[in-house]
């Protein structure tokens, strides 16, 4: 599951974008490798096509919790 947040501000009388952050909420199984979990969420915006596209114009941030189930 995920869920994103934006932050608008007023600039010359036109709503713009200037912050996004995505939570990432991610269910595993017991025993499941961390480390690895880890490693993807650490390298996923260079590969997110969304983050590609307005990465250099919004400030984009992220988050992850791991809910062991």
């Amino acid at each position: 599951m995920s869920a994103a947040s934006g932050e608008i501000e007023n600039e010359d009388a036109l709503l713009v974008i200037k912050r996004i952050h995505v939570s990432y909420r991610l269910r595993i199984e017991p025993g499941a490798d961390r480390a690895k979990i880890q490693r993807a969420f650490a390298n996923h915006m260079p590969r997110c096509p969304v983050y590609r596209s307005i990465g250099g114009s919004i400030d984009i941030t992220t988050s992850l919790d791991v809910v062991e189930e």
